[in-house]
């Protein structure tokens, strides 16, 4: 089932004047769709798959998918029109087949015999797509494309072979859409939040001094793992930015008596990527650290006071920049101090909490604040949580405690 808002898409589509958005990143593919974009997106190029989201809310969403993942397709996606095109790999459904002769008698019933592309050939894509575009009263509208992702060569091949379609960028319209999320979303970005804080809570269990960095991610994907099993769903992917003690480029380091450490980590279900952060140590930290981690927490909160429908995401970035300022961090800059999360490509989505950004925080967000320090020589510290922006303010999605937290003390 498509992820798409198609209210919220055809009123971002209309004030943008595009008729319809063409798709090629396999993750908007899948946003789009609802349906992974297949195999043929591994090579980086556009298209292995094709979603149209026309902008008209009751017309129907259309793929061009290869005829590997055409099955999957219709199966995830009963309601999108699905085209098909020809990839490399040699599929056939051979059940009941007893002899070779009876695999070549299935070859020519099935149409799916004969030369296969090295790859995916790109015109007959894009033919595809032309064929597609005549038939539902496009061949010469206004399309936006994930230009952020397009390759520039594909696009001047898909600008040649459809010269009479008002090519434009679509990137900020399909940014729009993805930033404001549905509540299936939302659920997917709660369960992961859940899910890495898990890990969180079984890693700082096992921080004492002698464990080496490697031990900790282990144990904490072991936790998260564990959390989400217990929580009847599955994990798609998981990441970790672990540091211990004063070097931070130590990527071997052991833990010793008051060294921090920072657990940046997130874990993905169905594609979507939680992003939280938490701070520790065995024993008590320096007087700096200290003094470092309480000037965090109190832009933390200076941010999460403008978190709230109405204000704008460069707000919450000039009230913890201000905050670390009075502070007395004359020299401290940070490009943002969060962004929002979901299912890109990386863990970071658009909209962030950078300066001077007039974009306006919105219902039904999900964002991650984040306050954090880096020193060499001395560690990093940092607080991070994901919150879903409601009616009046900020919903957190996590519950461990937000303090410098004391592990030898357990």
């Amino acid at each position: 089932m498509s992820d798409i808002d198609r209210n919220r898409a055809a009123r971002l589509m209309d004030e943008a004047g595009i008729d319809a958005l063409v798709l090629f990143q396999p993750e908007s593919f899948r946003y789009a769709v609802g349906a992974p974009a297949g195999v043929a997106t591994m090579w980086g190029r556009a298209g292995g798959a094709i979603a149209l989201v026309p902008a008209q809310s009751d017309a129907t969403l259309a793929a061009i998918v290869s005829d590997h993942a055409a099955a999957t397709v219709r199966s995830k996606a009963s309601d999108v029109e699905v085209r098909t095109h020809r990839i490399w790999i040699d599929m056939l459904d051979v059940t009941g087949a007893k002899t070779v002769q009876e695999i070549g008698e299935a070859y020519r019933r099935s149409g799916t015999g004969g030369p296969r592309p090295e790859t995916f050939d790109r015109s007959a894509v894009f033919d595809l797509l032309k064929d597609l575009l005549h038939e539902r009263g496009l061949a010469g509208a206004r399309l936006g494309v994930d230009l952020e992702f397009m390759p520039a060569a594909d696009f001047d091949a898909l600008k040649h072979r459809l010269p009479q379609v008002d090519w434009l960028d679509g990137s900020t319209v399909l940014r729009r859409m993805r930033a404001v999320k549905t509540p299936v979303e939302i659920e997917r970005l709660r369960r992961a939040s859940h899910a890495a804080e898990a890990g969180l809570e079984a890693m700082a269990q096992t921080i004492r001094p002698g464990v080496a960095l490697p031990a900790l991610s282990a144990t904490w994907k072991a936790g998260a793992q564990a959390a989400a099993a217990k929580g009847g769903f599955s994990l798609s992917g998981h990441w970790d930015y672990i540091s211990v003690g004063a070097d931070l480029s130590d990527m071997a380091a052991v833990v010793a008596s008051g060294d921090l450490i920072k657990a940046d980590v997130g874990t993905l279900v169905d594609g979507y990527s939680s992003d939280g952060a938490r701070t520790y140590t065995f024993g008590r930290p320096s007087g700096l650290a200290l003094d470092v981690f309480k000037a965090l927490e109190t832009a933390f909160h200076a941010g999460l006071e403008q978190i709230r429908p109405g204000n704008s995401f460069g707000s919450v970035h000039a009230a913890m920049l201000q905050s670390m300022r009075k502070d007395g961090f004359s020299e401290y800059y940070r490009g943002h101090f969060g962004h929002a999360v979901g299912g890109s490509v990386g863990i970071e989505e658009w909209p962030f909490f950078s300066a001077n950004n007039q974009e306006i925080i919105e219902p039904n967000m999900v964002v991650a604040l984040e306050a954090p320090f880096y020193g060499q020589g001395l560690g990093a510290l940092m607080i991070e949580d994901q919150f879903l922006v409601t009616g009046s303010g900020a919903e957190c999605m996590n519950c461990l405690p937000r303090a410098l937290v004391d592990v030898s003390n357990h």
